[in-house]
């Protein structure tokens, strides 16, 4: 499969995924290795809820600190909320939502989240997985990608 191929496909199953490469790059030296690519596909196209739950996190840990913040919080959810005309502020909809998100999600009370925090608040609702913006492929996208790779497996010997 040449390379264009290749973009193309990873294109349309990250799409909508805006940090992808920061889940991708594990070690945080500002390249995705080979490892690390297929890993990322593993998790996408076959992770368990715990492999997803890490890689979302992760994802939503802007400063990688282990910790989702408030400030991260309504940076990540004024990039992915659409704007409404209104007569409210819509910074103040987003802290709202922000302080709502904790009530739910801060099982520690401690104003932030950790992943534990995060881990038992997806368990008990599975929609919170992707409470910040998308990270993951959506199912039709990824039937999409899995459809192209895997239809001809000899395609892959005019790398």
């Amino acid at each position: 499969m040449n390379r264009k191929k290749l973009q193309k496909l990873t294109e349309s199953l990250t799409k909508d995924c805006k940090h992808l490469f920061r889940g991708f790059d594990k070690d945080n030296d500002g390249c995705v290795s080979v490892s690390e690519w297929v890993y990322g596909l593993s998790v996408f196209l076959r992770g368990t809820l715990e492999e997803k739950m890490k890689y979302c996190f992760e994802v939503f840990d802007l400063n990688g600190d282990g910790f989702i913040s408030k400030e991260e919080m309504v940076h990540m959810l004024k990039n992915s909320l659409l704007k409404q005309p209104s007569e409210e502020d819509p910074d103040e909809g987003i802290k709202d939502l922000v302080e709502i998100t904790l009530k739910k999600m801060d099982h520690d009370h401690d104003g932030k989240l950790s992943f534990p925090d995060y881990e038992a608040a997806v368990r008990e609702e599975a929609l919170l997985l992707e409470a910040f913006g998308p990270c993951l492929p959506d199912p039709k996208s990824q039937k999409e990608f899995e459809a192209q790779v895997f239809k001809d497996p000899n395609e892959f010997g005019e790398v």
